[in-house]
C-alpha cells in the first residue's frame, strides 16, 4: 500500500518536473531564436533528442516495423508543424504569451475528437472554449482589434499540438510510446533539416558561444527528451485529469520564468487573459459540473426522452 502511494507521489512529481522544465524553456527559446534561425534550432533540438533516446532505449529499437513507421508519419508531421509555428511565434511575442497561447491545445482537443470520432464534446468543453476565446482576446488583441503575427503563429501552433494529441490517440493505440516518441522525433528532425536547407542560411560557427551551447543542451536534452520521458512515466500512474492539470502548470511557469529572467511585464489585461485561459483548461480537463450545467443536461435528457 505504501509502495503504491509512493509510486503515485513519484508520478505526480515527474509530471510537475516536466511542467517546470517546459515552462522554463520558453524564455530560453526566445533568447535562442534571436541568434539561430527557427528551423535550424529545431533541427538540432530534435536530432540530439532522437539520438539520445535511441541510445537510452536501444534494446527497444528492433521493435520498429513498417506499421510504426507509417503510423508515426502523421504524428511526426503534426508535431513538426506545431513546433515550427510555435517557434516562429515566439520570435514575435513574449515568452509568457507564447506559453499561455500554446496551452490552448487542451481546450481544442475535444473538438478535434468530435471531428475525427464523431463524439460530441460535453457542455463543460463548450464553456471552456468560450472562456478560452475570451482569454485569447485579452492576451492577443491590440487596441485596433488585431493580432500580431507572433501571437497568431502561436495560436496556430496550439491547434497543431491538439491535432498531434489526437493523432497519437488514433495512430499510437496499442503501440509502445517510447518507440512512437523516437520515431516522431526522427520525422521532426528530417522535416526540420529539409526546411532549414530550403529556406534558411546555416549560421557561421562564430555565433556559437558557451551560453548558446548550454541553451541548446537544455532545450534538446531536458526540454525535449527528458521532459517527455517524465511525462510518459507520470501519466502511466496518474489519473488523466490530474495529469492534465499538473502539466497545464507549464503555462504558469512560463510566465513566472519570463517575468523573473526575461524581464517580461504582465499588465492587468494580460493577467486577466492568462487567468481565463487557465480556468478554461481546468474546466475542460476536469469536467467541472456546475449546477447550471446539470440543469441544462437534465432538460436535454427530458427532451430526448
Amino acid at each position: 500500500m505504501k509502495s503504491e502511494k509512493n509510486i503515485k507521489i513519484g508520478a505526480r512529481l515527474s509530471l510537475f518536473a516536466a511542467a517546470l522544465i517546459w515552462g522554463s524553456s520558453f524564455f530560453i527559446m526566445k533568447n535562442t531564436t534571436e541568434v539561430l534561425p527557427s528551423n535550424y534550432l529545431l533541427s538540432i533540438r530534435f536530432t540530439v533528442a532522437c539520438i539520445f533516446l535511441c541510445i537510452v532505449f536501444r534494446k527497444k529499437l528492433p521493435g520498429i516495423n513498417a506499421e510504426y513507421i507509417r503510423g508515426t508519419l502523421v504524428i511526426g508531421a503534426f508535431l513538426f508543424v506545431a513546433y515550427f509555428t510555435q517557434t516562429i511565434g515566439i520570435t514575435g511575442t513574449t515568452p509568457g504569451k507564447n506559453a499561455f497561447l500554446t496551452s490552448i491545445y487542451c481546450v481544442m482537443v475535444p473538438f478535434l475528437f468530435w471531428f475525427v470520432r464523431k463524439k460530441r464534446p460535453e457542455m463543460s468543453n463548450f464553456i471552456a472554449a468560450v472562456l478560452c476565446l475570451g482569454g485569447i482576446g485579452l492576451v492577443s488583441l491590440t487596441e485596433g482589434l488585431r493580432i500580431g503575427f507572433g501571437d497568431a503563429f502561436t495560436i496556430i501552433g496550439g491547434f497543431f499540438y491538439a491535432a498531434h494529441m489526437v493523432a497519437v490517440a488514433v495512430f499510437g493505440k496499442n503501440r509502445d510510446p517510447v518507440l512512437i516518441t523516437i520515431l516522431q522525433f526522427a520525422y521532426c528532425s528530417v522535416f526540420s533539416w529539409i526546411t532549414t536547407f530550403i529556406f534558411e542560411d546555416i549560421p557561421p560557427v562564430s555565433v556559437w558561444s558557451g551560453g548558446l551551447v548550454l541553451d541548446m543542451v537544455y532545450l534538446a536534452f531536458f526540454a525535449t527528451a527528458i521532459a517527455l520521458l517524465l511525462q510518459n512515466i507520470g501519466q502511466k500512474y496518474t489519473n488523466p485529469s490530474a495529469a492534465s492539470i499538473i502539466l497545464s502548470l507549464e503555462s504558469v511557469f512560463g510566465v513566472l520564468f519570463s517575468v523573473m529572467l526575461y524581464g517580461e511585464s504582465v499588465t492587468p489585461k494580460l493577467l486577466g487573459g492568462f487567468l481565463l485561459i487557465f480556468i478554461s483548461i481546468v474546466i475542460s480537463e476536469t469536467k467541472i459540473s456546475f449546477p447550471v450545467l446539470k440543469y441544462v443536461r437534465s432538460k436535454a435528457e427530458e427532451a430526448d426522452g
